[in-house]
């Protein structure tokens, strides 16, 4: 078994990050999942929150998400964000600006989409609250 895989971090801007890591801890729409070396191939949707990595030098690194995809298999972790943030107090003015957009669609939603438009802003609460 591998210690390390190769971790990938892009949005639609840029690549925010590239790197080898021990595992990759990921919000996944059905719930926190982690990635390791020589893990079953996933690929799974991503809800807002916390991806946090443990490089392979053993330090931690978080990255704020507001939503995307997120492909596992045995060699790398790829995250394909919709927007992307290193998690520190200097970003959490951008990830405010999404939650304030996503409230106001949260009240525009038709009624069948407002309980899925409602959890996003919930989750988005929760990452700004979560970040440094």
């Amino acid at each position: 078994m591998a210690d390390t895989m190769h971790f990938d971090l892009v949005s639609p801007e840029r690549r925010l990050d590239s790197y080898d890591a021990r595992e990759v801890r990921l919000p996944g729409a059905e719930g926190q999942l982690t990635a390791m070396p020589d893990h079953a191939p996933v690929i799974t949707t991503l809800r807002p929150g916390l991806v946090v990595v443990t490089a392979a030098d053993g330090a931690v690194k978080s990255y704020a998400v507001t939503g995307g995809f997120a492909e596992i298999t045995q060699d790398g972790t790829a995250v394909l964000a919709e927007r992307a943030y290193t998690a520190s107090a200097d970003n959490k003015a951008e990830v405010e600006a999404h939650l304030e957009a996503a409230r106001r669609k949260a009240e525009e939603a038709p009624e069948e989409h407002r309980d899925a438009a409602h959890l996003l802003v919930d989750d988005l609460v929760q990452l700004i609250e979560d970040m440094v």
